[in-house]
């Protein structure tokens, strides 16, 4: 009796394995995992994939996040890490491919000029942040989305002043 449901698990095992390749098959290229939605991303870390999707319901790539390090290397570790040569290393770690540049969420610096237009009575509004800027101000005329109007068109549209401070003309 224990033979055959042992049996039937492991067949039934067997057959979860080609249902699970047909299922990353079937994702599109460059897809790196799955939602719990149903959607697929093509991120290469684990962690946030699918945030507003439920969270990651498969993942077909190999997590490429360091691992963290623990304070001492167990002894079977170090014994494997001193009989690899460094030569064989090298080559596998030029073939790893270059981490992409992450934006910044820092201050940048203004451009250096401002963009063409503008005049008396005009306000510069940053499309990306709806706040416009003063003539003399620093970024009047230089966030790299944004475009001139009169200040009472810019309250229109739902633009506010920089730090709360209208131009006073």
């Amino acid at each position: 009796m224990k033979a055959s449901i042992v049996f039937a698990l492991a067949f039934g095992c067997l057959l979860a394995i080609p249902a699970a390749q047909a299922q990353q098959s079937a994702a599109p290229a460059g897809s790196t995992g799955q939602c719990k939605d149903g959607s697929y991303t093509s991120n290469a870390t684990k962690r946030g994939s699918c945030k507003g999707h439920k969270g990651v319901k498969e993942w077909y790539a190999a997590d490429s996040a360091p691992a963290k390090a623990s304070k001492k290397p167990s002894k079977t570790e170090a014994a494997a890490e001193a009989a690899t040569p460094a030569a064989a290393a090298a080559p596998a770690a030029a073939a790893a491919p270059a981490a992409t540049p992450k934006k910044s969420m820092a201050w940048t610096k203004p451009a250096a000029t401002a963009a063409p237009g503008g005049g008396p009575g005009m306000v510069w509004v940053n499309d990306s942040s709806k706040v416009y800027h003063c003539p003399g101000d620093k970024w009047y005329g230089k966030t790299k989305h944004g475009e001139y109007m009169s200040e009472a068109d810019a309250k229109a549209k739902g633009n506010h002043a920089e730090h709360g401070k209208a131009c006073g003309s």
